[in-house]
């Protein structure tokens, strides 16, 4: 049935399927802290082609993630209501056609890595397990989150080292913050969906500790990343602007926990997801701004 339905779309809807079976939306989440710490840690003075680089190193990684965890996942997908529109559970999208695109994104990652750093390339196994291994957490642990975090924060972590070849105290600070700020999101995400992780075996936070508390931990973890994120900036000595940046990030995120508290769950959507991505971008354009006004 997969296939004979994607074989009647044409190019465009099924690329367009592919897109959102990777939620490829949610790259808004790693890039701009990528491109932070490539400006971080070359001190305002940009290479260009180590941001190209950087870009589909990033954008590579992330979608052969997300397509490898989907396909992990759909045994349960397909019994979980809310995601019967989901490309691989719709059958617009063919497990076949999923293998094919974790092959070439591979392809691009590691020929994009090779560009940069030659360190880069040394330590490409050690920033790829998170993805390979979160998607199967979720049966083991409640912890499950935060190794997405880890994850994610692979691409700030990546863009500094691209640059300095070094992991340097700095880098690890904005590893951790960013780690914890998706760590947090994911376990409210998760805290949806407690009644069937408990039906099918699985773990989170919420089963773990129920919704409630699970809100409440998430909420702590925010505050805690919004604490690493001025440190962060103290210990770069950065400008007004940055945290300009890191005050829009925590009120877009007490926003945020404000909209599940009042709504609910329901609230879960794409628009949802992007407005979180609204910590991302202001932190790095207010980066952006501290750092270049320095320079010059």
């Amino acid at each position: 049935m997969t296939k004979h339905r994607e074989g009647k779309a044409s190019l465009w809807q099924r690329l367009n399927a592919h897109l959102d079976n990777i939620a490829f939306y949610q790259t808004i989440f790693s890039l701009p802290f990528a491109y932070m710490a490539v400006l971080l840690a070359s001190k305002g003075k940009v290479d260009w082609w180590t941001m190209l680089w950087v870009t589909m190193t990033i954008v590579s990684a992330r979608s052969a993630a997300l397509a490898l965890d989907n396909m992990i996942d759909l045994k349960y997908d397909v019994d979980q209501p809310r995601c019967q529109q989901r490309p691989m559970v719709a059958g617009t999208v063919s497990r076949h056609s999923v293998h094919v695109l974790i092959g070439i994104c591979a392809a691009v990652l590691v020929f994009s890595v090779l560009q940069l750093n030659p360190i880069c390339i040394k330590l490409l196994p050690i920033a790829a397990l998170p993805f390979v291994i979160y998607p199967f957490m979720k049966r083991y642990t409640c912890f499950c989150h935060y190794i997405c975090g880890i994850a994610v924060a692979m691409a700030p972590a990546g863009g500094w080292v691209a640059v300095t070849g070094t992991i340097d105290y700095p880098m690890v600070v904005l590893f951790l913050a960013v780690a914890l700020w998706i760590g947090g999101f994911d376990v409210v995400y998760g805290a949806q969906d407690e009644e069937f992780d408990k039906a099918h075996g699985l773990h989170s936070m919420a089963v773990a500790l129920g919704v409630k508390n699970a809100l409440l931990l998430a909420k702590i973890t925010h505050v805690i990343t919004l604490c690493i994120f001025f440190y962060l900036g103290q210990l770069l000595s950065l400008g007004y602007m940055y945290y300009i940046g890191v005050g829009i990030a925590g009120g877009v995120l007490y926003f945020q926990h404000q909209i599940i508290a009042r709504q609910g769950f329901k609230a879960f959507n794409r628009r949802y997801y992007l407005r979180n991505g609204i910590v991302s971008v202001a932190i790095f354009l207010c980066t952006l701004m501290s750092v270049l006004w320095e320079v010059k």
